[in-house]
């Protein structure tokens, strides 16, 4: 397994075709994010906000992913190219910062959400808005996503996210798969996943998953990276323990979560 601290003393080797480039320094000054080799020179930049939140600039342009906080927490990155919006939970679907970034970016953005959101949505924000139910293919800003069944399965927490209403996402930018799990806990579906190069994962009970469940879910489909996400005091260390006694070859990537 490829840990965090083998990364950073193996950043220098980043120009000679490593995938990823850990541009630590820069990113606490200037938001640069985490960056990923892509095709040809082209390059993917995570940028993780707050909790479920994160923007990827890419090629075809600036997503923003279950953006909530408000506004004023994005003024620093570019305003939105598209959104994607996992479900309608305040701490992934929220009108009001959705409202602010439609204002800045000059207009309604091409938007993707599952069909509860879609039929939340502000009419002037939602005008490009298209819902995507679980299993359906389409395109946002001409790249490929797939929308992944998100949803929990242990009795207890039925009622959080209930089969076939949540979706999760697989986008795919120049050449890397980008899953985003939306809350969920480790089904089958999530294990089945093929040739995921960056991963978002959450774990917080009693919402989604533990970190035991998070770890199983996360060996049944080895991406190449995965961010935990949406943890709140969840433990990380735990988390990566147990993810590395799989032997699977998935970097744990501690995101600067700067909110």
């Amino acid at each position: 397994m490829i840990t965090r601290r083998h990364l950073i003393a193996s950043a220098a080797a980043a120009t000679a075709g490593a995938s990823l480039i850990r541009p630590f320094a820069a990113m606490a000054q200037n938001l640069t994010g985490d960056i990923y080799a892509l095709d040809g020179t082209d390059t993917l930049s995570i940028h993780p906000i707050s909790h479920a939140s994160f923007v990827m600039t890419t090629p075809a342009g600036v997503i923003y992913v279950d953006p909530v906080g408000g506004g004023a927490l994005y003024e620093a990155l570019p305003a939105p190219d598209a959104i994607l919006i996992t479900h309608h939970h305040g701490d992934h679907f929220d009108p009001d910062t959705l409202a602010a970034l439609t204002q800045r970016a000059g207009g309604p953005v091409p938007m993707i959400t599952n069909p509860t959101v879609h039929e939340q949505l502000d009419p002037e924000v939602g005008a490009a808005a298209t819902a995507m139910e679980n299993g359906q293919n389409a395109e946002l800003l001409g790249l490929p996503i797939e929308a992944i069944p998100a949803y929990n399965f242990t009795e207890e927490r039925l009622q959080y996210h209930p089969k076939g209403r949540d979706n999760g996402y697989i986008i795919e930018v120049g050449g890397k798969r980008v899953y985003i799990a939306g809350d969920t806990e480790d089904t089958d579906e999530m294990k089945a996943l093929e040739d995921i190069d960056i991963a978002f994962v959450p774990f917080n009970m009693p919402y989604t998953m533990t970190e035991a469940q998070a770890a199983t879910g996360v060996g049944g489909f080895a991406p190449g990276v995965v961010y935990p996400y949406h943890y709140n005091d969840s433990d990380l260390d735990l988390f990566e323990s147990l993810l590395s006694e799989q032997d699977v070859p998935t970097d744990v990537v501690r995101g600067t979560w700067y909110s």
